[in-house]
């Protein structure tokens, strides 16, 4: 007895239903702190970075965004004129500017992205380790096939 999808099931199955993800990550609400803002999903992944993994550099910024540094530098300046972000010399290298969620949006930034870290751990904590890794890969790969 299988409870595989042969591949073209899989296919009409994740074109259906993608379009219902997008949607309700859309819809979720932004708030009030950031909402007069106009935050695309660029920043929402580099505040993700700055929320789960503390200060970075603009070049490790760089680096996880897969951008240049100067289009992080800009997204940075952007978010640190509105307040969202700090900009600090690295004390062990004054050349590196470190950046930070400021301290009070960090509550917004968290209750903006929390929704979606619990609806992802309620998918995510069924799955073994290795399946984990699988499903992380294929979106991966899902993604590189559709900038091509």
């Amino acid at each position: 007895m299988s409870t595989g999808l042969s591949v073209d099931e899989g296919i009409r199955t994740l074109l259906l239903l993608m379009p219902r993800l997008v949607g309700r990550a859309k819809r979720t609400p932004v708030p009030e702190r950031l909402r007069s803002l106009d935050l695309a999903p660029r920043h929402l992944s580099l505040l993700s970075y700055l929320l789960f993994d503390g200060p970075q550099s603009v070049n490790e910024l760089a680096s996880r965004l897969e951008v240049a540094p100067t289009t992080v530098s800009l997204m940075v300046g952007e978010l640190s004129r509105k307040g969202v972000v700090e900009r600090r010399e690295d004390e062990a290298d004054r050349r590196r500017t470190i950046v930070s969620i400021a301290d009070d949006s960090r509550t917004a930034v968290d209750a903006w992205l929390a929704n979606g870290a619990r609806a992802w751990r309620t998918a995510l904590e069924p799955l073994t380790d290795e399946q984990r890794a699988t499903f992380v890969a294929t979106l991966r790969a899902y993604e590189d096939a559709v900038g091509r």
